[in-house]
């Protein structure tokens, strides 16, 4: 390698190194081949993704090249939108840190697009395969930025992973095509599946896309009815595979949140279809199950209805379980409000932060793997405070997950405990200080762990940020009392950056793409008349006082493009 050049006395040369990479082929270095079991038959291969778009590596170089300038001011365009935010540091530490899990070898794209995750990765191999339905459960960072490669998640599910009767295996074996995944459907996985449905298509608004899964969405929850809820009465009973490898048995509010959920989640997207039967449907086992799951409320929080068998183990009985509300948490990223009553939601939010959150862990005793210790804060997955400990609990249920922190963090955003929220965040971030542990690998089950992909629902709970674009629909409702509020949104179409004041007005800016508004819902400004300009010129708008906040709608609806700006200003 040679690179020349004459430097004048007082000059300054470049000279650009390229460093490209081109591995075309990759090989299934894991288990058998497809239909085989150890027999020494020559391993599955295909391409990756990239060497569908680059022949070689130095088409890859040359393209580098060519477009460095666009990659480089892209990619500085979205740290610079990001960071500019208000939230705290210790917040946009989480989110800009674990985005980094989609450029680490925990992912992967296949040949014709479709994204593929392994749960988290070690040194030299991928860490329990799969895009596993149920740790992905808490991954938002992709469909918020990725929203095509979340939905082919999705697709790769729901075409590969399904059984005739609803039965979805809930780890996607590779060569796509391949005898699928032989257990227990994972009732996590599998109901929070068509909460990700309602998500990705709330973000994209793509009604054909959405009707193309739609049979196979109504099949996994009417599989619930044979497998979980046979009498359809809306709680869950029987054996629920979820998140921690054990088996739940018998009614709690972790599985049964998801289900109440997905029900509340089918009813909307069949009522947009057209579908009025099955809408009433499921309306009518979600109201049963509403009441019904209400009794698993001790007054506190909310616990598991054990069989009484002296034989079972791994539950968690009366224990107060971090998850316990996991289904809700999803229900307001998605823009469904409370599924189950809002007092007792809010108490037994209250009772995770102040049983399982702990500021020191000097004394806890954790027979199984140490995530945290000694001076370090952290959340546990569950505790006991009214005792009555299972002897065999499950047997994670003393450790600390990441991932489980963020979801409950936010969780408590939501619901109105923002303090208690950040300090989940802010004790995370703590223990991943770049002294202690590496700042960009969140680990549980292998390095850069995609559980920790929960951090963006922080930004979302704390802006309050929903995107409806079926109804062309966007809306923010901030938590923080800064002022001016400032935060990074993005959707299907595009992303940029939104502000407001409690002064009056708001703003949004498209950094990228395009947005396409009919509605802009202000949920902690309030008027009953606004004026609306785009870059300038005066657009037609009307103001709806609501019962928080107000919403400006535009009459026609307006398409703001990259490097616009909507200021919206009301009257005061």
């Amino acid at each position: 390698l040679g690179l020349r050049a004459t430097v004048q006395p007082g000059e300054v040369v470049t000279l650009p190194i390229l460093l490209a990479w081109h591995f075309p082929t990759f090989e299934k270095y894991w288990g058998g081949s497809a239909g085989c079991d150890g027999c020494g038959c020559e391993r599955p291969r295909w391409r990756n993704y990239y060497a569908s778009q680059w022949e070689d590596v130095t088409a890859v170089a040359l393209y580098y090249a060519a477009n460095q300038e666009r990659l480089y001011s892209g990619t500085r365009a979205f740290a610079k939108t990001l960071l500019e935010s208000t939230l705290p540091d210790h917040v946009l530490d989480a989110l800009s840190s674990q985005a980094s899990i989609l450029h680490s070898p925990t992912v992967l794209r296949l040949e014709d697009g479709t994204f593929y995750g392994f749960e988290g990765c070690h040194g030299d191999a991928g860490c329990c395969e799969g895009s596993c339905t149920h740790v992905w459960n808490y991954a938002q960072t992709v469909a918020y930025l990725f929203p095509s490669l979340e939905r082919s998640l999705r697709e790769a599910d729901y075409g590969h992973n399904q059984r005739p009767d609803g039965h979805m295996a809930f780890r996607l074996q590779l060569p796509l095509g391949s005898p699928m995944w032989d257990f227990h459907a994972a009732a996590d996985g599998q109901l929070g599946g068509i909460l990700k449905v309602y998500r990705d298509w709330r973000l994209c608004g793509d009604d054909a896309w959405l009707r193309r899964l739609w049979p196979k969405v109504v099949k996994a929850l009417e599989y619930a009815w044979e497998q979980w809820d046979p009498d359809r009465d809306g709680v869950i009973t029987g054996v629920q595979h979820n998140t921690y490898d054990i088996e739940f048995v018998g009614p709690n509010t972790m599985i049964g949140s998801f289900y109440l959920g997905a029900l509340r989640a089918a009813e909307c997207m069949a009522t947009h279809l057209g579908d009025a039967e099955r809408a009433a449907l499921y309306r009518e086992v979600y109201e049963r199950g509403r009441e019904a799951t209400e009794e698993l409320f001790n007054g506190e929080y909310y616990v598991q209805q054990c069989p009484d068998d002296p034989a079972l183990k791994y539950q968690y009985g009366e224990g107060c379980l971090s998850d316990q509300l996991i289904g809700q948490w999803f229900a307001h990223l998605v823009g469904l409000g409370h599924i189950l009553d809002p007092d007792h939601v809010r108490s037994a939010m209250q009772a995770i932060f102040r049983h399982n959150w702990r500021t020191e862990l000097w004394d806890h005793a954790n027979p199984q793997r140490i995530y945290a210790l000694n001076d370090e804060q952290g959340l546990l997955l569950c505790s006991w405070p009214r005792g009555n400990r299972p002897r065999f609990p499950f047997v994670y249920s003393d450790e600390v997950w990441c991932g489980i922190e963020y979801q409950v963090a936010s969780h408590l955003i939501y619901e109105g405990f923002v303090d208690e929220g950040l300090a989940v965040v802010k004790g995370i971030r703590a223990r991943h200080d770049g002294r202690r542990r590496n700042p960009w690998n969140e680990f549980e089950c292998g390095s850069h762990y995609a559980r920790s992909l929960a951090s963006w629902s922080v930004l979302l709970a704390l802006s309050g940020m929903e995107v409806d674009a079926p109804n062309r629909r966007v809306a923010f409702a901030p938590k923080l009392e800064t002022d001016p509020f400032g935060c990074f949104w993005s959707s299907a179409s595009g992303w940029g950056s939104y502000r407001q004041s409690g002064e009056g007005w708001a703003e949004i800016r498209v950094e990228q793409g395009s947005l396409t508004l009919g509605t802009l819902g202000l949920g902690t400004l309030r008027s009953d008349s606004a004026q609306a300009e785009l870059d300038g010129v005066a657009v037609s708008t009307q103001a709806r006082p609501m019962d928080q906040g107000c919403e400006i709608g535009f009459e026609p609806e307006i398409v703001i493009n990259a490097g616009q700006v909507l200021r919206v200003t009301l009257a005061s």
